[in-house]
């Protein structure tokens, strides 16, 4: 079986370097047509600069592609409609979104200015729902669309010294469970990729040891499959050095309790039970907790 992405429109946020361009180059060999966002700032999300994205492009027509550039921000909803816009102008239609422009900002929270926490939640966050409304409309009435969202294991489990960009990463997630069961009717599946790549974003966290087996193609497959016709929905994968896992929120089976029991000290006498893992549950949507605390599961 090969994967293939003929006469597929895609859009990649943060395509002018590390993981977006790569993803942008394997989609444009495949055969999709591209539109390749870059704001061309610094990793802090400072300056801006429409080179990156162009260089990109020029890549991907030298081998015989489709694409244009786009260097506004996607924070900007007036820069990510337009960008829409040419893109269905140009080519009819929107397949396939990837989610990947971010910056970073980090610093203990007690260092950490609101303005750092908002900055960072506003790029990552908002500026990938920016992006997924604005192409959320066509995919529906096309009755087909792929959408990537970018989380990392930051979000999923923490790492000192990045509060702002960890509640950004899992929001991504929450984001992607909803969309997924909104979409699902008209084909539209969502997401979400959690890269460990040697990018600027981890340039100076990882040794370089380490960061040498860790190159963008290493998280593509991963991405491109989960863009693909052939796509899982609501699935959050891992990827990185040659490594593929998913990443689970689950619920344990916990405990019930009569009313004239609940307490605090209950709580606390029952917490090893409430956290046992035997059996633990998968949920499919929200209201499994509600359910499970009801005695119907």
């Amino acid at each position: 079986m090969t994967i293939g992405f003929e006469g597929r429109v895609a859009i990649v946020t943060g395509a002018g370097n590390g993981l977006g361009r790569a993803y942008a180059l394997e989609l444009a060999r495949r055969g999709a047509k591209l539109v390749v966002n870059d704001l061309g700032g610094a990793r802090d999300g400072t300056g801006t600069s429409g080179t990156a994205a162009q260089v990109v492009v020029d890549e991907i027509i030298a081998m015989g592609g489709e694409a244009f550039a786009n260097a506004g921000s996607v924070t900007d909803e007036n820069n990510v409609a337009a960008m829409v816009a040419e893109a269905k102008a140009k080519w009819g239609r929107i397949d396939i979104l990837i989610n990947n422009a971010g910056i970073l900002r980090d610093k203990s929270f007690a260092k950490m200015s609101i303005a750092d926490f908002r900055l960072v939640l506003d790029v990552h966050l908002m500026g990938s729902a920016i992006c997924t409304k604005a192409v959320w409309d066509t995919m529906r009435e096309q009755n087909y669309g792929r959408i990537l969202m970018t989380t990392s294991s930051t979000g999923l489990y923490g790492n000192f010294g990045q509060s702002n960009y960890g509640a950004a990463k899992l929001g991504l997630v929450g984001f992607m469970n909803s969309l997924g069961i909104e979409g699902a009717k008209n084909n539209v599946h969502v997401n979400t990729i959690a890269p460990a790549a040697a990018t600027r974003m981890t340039e100076d966290i990882l040794p370089a040891e380490v960061l040498e087996k860790m190159g963008s193609e290493t998280v593509v497959p991963a991405a491109l499959f989960l863009v693909s016709e052939g796509a899982p929905n609501r699935t959050t994968l891992a990827a990185g050095a040659g490594g593929f896992q998913r990443a689970y929120i689950t619920l344990t089976r916990g405990v019930r309790v009569d009313a004239d029991a609940m307490s605090p000290e209950t709580v606390a006498t029952q917490f090893e039970k409430i956290g046992g893992r035997e059996n633990e549950l998968l949920p499919e949507n929200a209201f499994v907790q509600s359910a499970l605390g009801l005695g119907k599961l």
